[in-house]
Formats: C-alpha cells, structure tokens, sequence
C-alpha cells in the first residue's frame, strides 16, 4: 500500500524533518521523493510506502495537518489509488 503525500507553502527550515519525523514515528517508508523552490515557494511531492503504518491512515492524515499549520504550509496525503485516479486525464 502507498500514499502520496504534497507539501507546498512558503520556505523555510524544517519542513522536510518536520515531515520526516511523522512518517518515521509512524513506521512509513519514503519511496520516492521530490521537492523543489521556485523563488520563495516550496513544493514537494513524496511517495510513501503505508502498509506498515502503526497508526490508522486518518490519524496519520490529522498529524500531517497539524504540522502543516504549525509550519504555514498545506500538507494532503492520499493513497495512491485514489491520488492517480484524481489525476488521469
């Protein structure tokens, strides 16, 4: 099972740490991941591997929105599936 995960907002330190460090609480995996700043805006894109996830997926998704606002950033995560679905032309 594997889940995408988007961050995009206003650049600063820690945002991949503070993302990081969910995740590995959670026991996900990091596949894959990409992440760019273009001019002051940060966006990043993550595949994660969930099938070993210790927590319920909306626990995870709730831990992600927190850190979010905490960080001034949007933060979604959604399992691959659906996220692929969303995204055929």
């Amino acid at each position: 099972m594997r889940a995408v995960i988007t961050v995009i907002g206003n650049d600063r330190v820690g945002i991949i740490a503070g993302v990081s460090n969910i995740l590995a609480d959670s026991n996900v995996n990091i596949l894959d991941i990409s992440q760019t700043t273009m001019q002051d805006v940060f966006t990043m894109v993550m595949l994660v591997d969930i099938k070993g996830l210790t927590i319920g997926f909306p626990e995870l998704c709730e831990r992600l929105e927190k850190k979010g606002v905490e960080l001034g950033l949007s933060i979604r995560i959604q399992h691959e599936d659906i996220f692929n679905s969303m995204h055929r032309i």
